[in-house]
């Protein structure tokens, strides 16, 4: 009889064991999502000039069209992501943003291991956009570059994100480096390699970063 309720004692304390190491697996280690741009297509980016006012000098502007398909992965096994605030998608090149996108709204959830694509498509007005601080050096860049055939596109992912069973909330700051190629007019034949982004190292003193 002392054997059996020896061994029922055991079975019991290894099932809680074994409870508590899923529990601290899932909810104890948080893994930061993992986005990628899988695809990208850049059928327009030329330099135009601008001329605000008959007084003014013209100044550059850029003239693009832009598509990819991002995507953002909860890796997570039980841990719910929730927006903070608004997900939102940056676009920069030489260092100066010329577009963004909303990707999600602010409470929206993520469900553990499911991953969201969202497909952006982003394009000026007939006259281009003119990038603040864009200026001629930006000029420069863009004709060494433009003689290379290949376009170096930032696309910068920001956020604030709260967890399943975390009290604070959490930045999310992530880089995703293309070097895009034009597209023939009237195709997408340009073969695209997927990028992963990268997330920013927190600063030494911000503890509220994933």
């Amino acid at each position: 009889m002392e054997n059996k309720c020896c061994i029922a004692s055991t079975i019991a304390i290894l099932i809680i064991a074994g409870t508590a190491a899923v529990l601290i697996a899932a909810y104890g280690v948080l893994i930061h999502v993992h986005i990628a741009v899988e695809d990208a297509s850049l059928t327009r980016f030329a330099l135009v000039e601008t001329s605000p006012s008959p007084a003014m000098s013209s100044s550059p502007a850029l003239a693009y069209n832009l598509s990819l398909t991002l995507t953002v992965r909860n890796p997570n096994w039980a841990i719910t992501i929730r927006n903070k605030k608004n997900l939102e998608a940056a676009f920069t090149f030489d260092g100066q943003a010329f577009d963004r996108a909303l990707l999600a709204g602010k409470g929206e959830k993520q469900r553990p291991r499911k991953t969201r694509v969202y497909h952006l498509a982003v394009g000026s007005p007939a006259g281009g956009v003119a990038v603040p601080t864009f200026g001629n050096a930006g000029a420069v860049v863009f004709r060494e570059q433009n003689a290379t055939g290949f376009f170096e596109v930032e696309v910068k992912v920001t956020g604030k994100f709260g967890y399943t069973g975390r009290l604070h909330k959490c930045d999310l700051d992530a880089t995703c480096p293309l070097k895009l190629q034009l597209a023939p007019p009237g195709t997408n034949a340009v073969v695209f390699q997927k990028v992963k982004c990268k997330l920013a190292k927190p600063a030494k003193n911000k503890k509220n970063y994933c």
